[in-house]
């Protein structure tokens, strides 16, 4: 049996905003290498033993409504996000001389533009989830557990593909001759 899903003319809730919240670690140093290697020892974990010079994250839950609908489907028909982003970013604890601060701080705005790319991923995500989920309908469906399943693959699908994204995005930042390679080849020769 082929299971046929329909797509109801509904409007999605187009208010929403995310919140972004950045959080600093706190790194020590007088020097831009000195900067970098406090990075490399205190910067966030991305794995057991990989650390990064900053990380973007986020926290997306939403308010549905499934409604069952005379003809046996199931239908969303509220669908609001609430996305939280949080950019992760080092910070230096201590004052720091004139032209490691100039450096500091060219190094730091790249590196926020960068994780903002990040960010601007996520919100894309959350725009196609709730494009492809408004007025999502499943027929045979009255007690909407079908949906929920289908709702979920097509979710799995969109999370896929801006994981994807952000791996291409780093490769080409952090290629020999990359935005964040020059950023950090600046920093610690203080340029």
């Amino acid at each position: 049996m082929a299971l046929f899903i329909a797509f109801l003319p509904m409007t999605a809730h187009a208010d929403w905003q995310p919140v972004e919240v950045i959080k600093t670690y706190s790194i020590t140093g007088t020097s831009g290498a000195e900067l970098y290697d406090s990075i490399g020892e205190r910067g966030p974990l991305l794995g057991p033993k990989v650390r990064a010079i900053a990380h973007t994250d986020f926290k997306l839950t939403w308010t549905r409504k499934y409604e069952p609908q005379p003809n046996g489907a199931c239908t969303i028909t509220t669908n609001i996000p609430k996305v939280i982003i949080t950019y992760t970013l080092p910070k230096p604890t201590g004052q720091l001389p004139a032209q490691t601060r100039r450096s500091w701080q060219k190094f730091i705005a790249g590196v926020e533009a960068h994780e903002r790319v990040h960010g601007g991923y996520i919100k894309d995500m959350v725009k196609e989830i709730e494009a492809m989920s408004v007025g999502f309908s499943v027929p045979d469906d009255p007690k909407c557990g079908k949906i929920r399943v289908e709702l979920t693959k097509r979710l799995g699908e969109i999370s896929q593909k801006e994981r994807q994204r952000n791996v291409d995005f780093d490769k080409v930042e952090f290629s020999d001759g990359g935005n964040l390679q020059q950023l950090v080849l600046k920093l610690v020769r203080e340029e």
